[in-house]
Parts: C-alpha cells; structure tokens; sequence
C-alpha cells in the first residue's frame, strides 16, 4: 500500500474526492491516499508543497502559478474545475458600505498572503481601475477569521467563493454586494517535484479514479441533497452551484497557461515568468 498525502480546502469542490476514498476507490488499488483539509487555502498548500508536508494539493489556479514561478518545486498535472470560480465581495451585515465604489482604499480581509482572497483582491482592484498599490490587507487565515475581522473593523471586505460563504449572508453576519469571477480555470491539481519523479504511475491512477468520478459527479443521485446537508446551503443554491460548475479531467494547454500567466503578469501578481514545459506535466 502506498501511502500518498494530499490536501484542499473543505468546500463542496471537493466532495469527488471524499466519495471515492469512501468507497475504498484508491484502496483497491494499494493507494492509502490521506486527505487533510485546510481552511486557511492555497497560500497554506502552497507552503505545504514547499514543506513536503503534502505529495499533492487541489489548489487554485493562480495561486500555484504565481507560487511556481517563485520557486515552489511543484507541477500542474491536471486541471480539476475548468468553472471560473465566483468570489463573492462581503463586508459586515451592519457596515455602511453599500457599493463596490464605497471600497476603494479600504483594507481586505485575506487568509495568507499568495491567497486566492489576496490575488482575487488585485484582480478586483484593476477591474475597478483602483491603484493597486493602495491596497492594504488583513491577514485573518480562515473564514471564522474573516467574520472576527469584518465585525470588529479590523478589515472592511472579504472575497472568498460566494456558495461557500453563503450560509454567513443568511445568517445576516455578511452582506454580499458584489462578484468577481476569476479570468480563468479555479482549480488544478499539482503534485511535488520529487513525489511526481519516483511516483509517475500512482498519480496517473489517482487521476484516473478521481476523473471517473467527476465526469458523473452531477448524475449521482440525490448529490444535491448530500452537498447541501454537508456545507448547511440551501438546497435551490446548491442546485445554482451544480449548474455553474464544471469538472475537468484535462491537463492545462501552452496557450491556456501563457493568457493565464500573461494576465497574472500584468496585474503585477507574478514579477516573472515560468516557462511551459517547467510547469505542467502531462502524464
């Protein structure tokens, strides 16, 4: 049995995952494939490639680009969710803030720094014709974190994927006033330089299961109930994120990789460019 250490945030993208380590998928293959969440998101997955701490992350997609291209000795095998991801922007219930434009100059809550809630911020900053110099952040790790933050003014905004945050807008903690997609696919698979090497066969039979599984994810029956009772959503906002959402069981392209890089490159979010061939692997 060979033990293999993986990690993504505990949101509903990542069901797939849970299912088929459930039904022993990995296991009938002699992969023991451990799986730790982490709230705190792609800045803590990134380190933890770094670290060794994990063989494999489900990151977002410009989160271990930019991470790559500073060193991470890491490669995109696949992507996971071809979907752009929806970051919805949330103050507090109770602020005064009613527009996008009552946030220029205002601090955002993120998780880490290299965060998809840091990157997205940028994203948002430019499409907002704001300097992107003037943006100031508050680092708060998790999204209990960001509720701490926003209540007690310690931050005024927070991006973070609009279903999974929600649950917070009904319980009237957060007021969503706006969205920004991602210019790109959310989430990819990477794997550790050094696990990818001596373990190329065990990663295409992880891919091979976990693409079986998604391609079908949306036909499993009653999935939507099974995604609501887990992440406490509503059943008609589940059925809108099984609608928007979509798996991939393809690896990223040379053209998909430099418009993304590109678009990474001119929001000043990487200072320097990867090549292709450095950061993708097809396997």
């Amino acid at each position: 049995m060979k033990t293999v250490k993986i990690a993504g945030v505990p949101e509903h993208f990542n069901l797939p995952w849970h299912l088929c380590i459930e039904n022993g998928e990995f296991e009938e293959e002699n992969i023991d494939l451990q799986w730790t969440n982490v709230p705190e998101g792609t800045g803590k997955m990134c380190q933890m490639l770094r670290d060794g701490e994990t063989d494999l992350a489900v990151i977002l997609t410009e989160g271990i680009l930019k991470d790559i291209a500073a060193g991470n000795p890491s490669k995109i095998v696949q992507i996971y969710v071809q979907s752009l991801l929806i970051w919805g922007i949330h103050v507090a219930a109770k602020s005064d803030y009613q527009t996008l434009k009552d946030l220029k100059n205002k601090k955002a809550a993120i998780s880490r720094l290299g965060s998809g809630s840091q990157l997205m911020a940028y994203v948002n900053a430019n499409e907002q014709g704001w300097e992107m110099d003037d943006l100031e952040f508050e680092i708060v790790n998790t999204i209990d974190g960001a509720v701490d933050a926003l209540t007690n003014k310690k931050a005024d905004y927070f991006m973070w994927e609009r279903f999974m945050t929600k649950p917070l807008v009904d319980q009237g903690i957060f007021r969503r006033i706006d969205d920004c997609p991602t210019p790109w696919p959310s989430f990819v698979i990477a794997v550790r330089d050094e696990f990818l090497k001596k373990n190329p066969k065990i990663i295409e039979k992880i891919l091979e299961i976990i693409n079986k599984t998604t391609v079908d994810f949306k036909e499993i029956p009653e999935i939507d109930e099974k995604l609501s009772k887990l992440f406490h959503q509503k059943a008609e906002d589940i059925k809108e994120w099984l609608k928007l959402t979509q798996w991939s069981q393809k690896n990223l392209t040379e053209k998909s990789f430099n418009k993304i890089q590109n678009q990474l490159f001119d929001l000043g979010i990487i200072d320097k460019k990867s090549i292709f061939v450095e950061t993708v692997k097809a396997l």
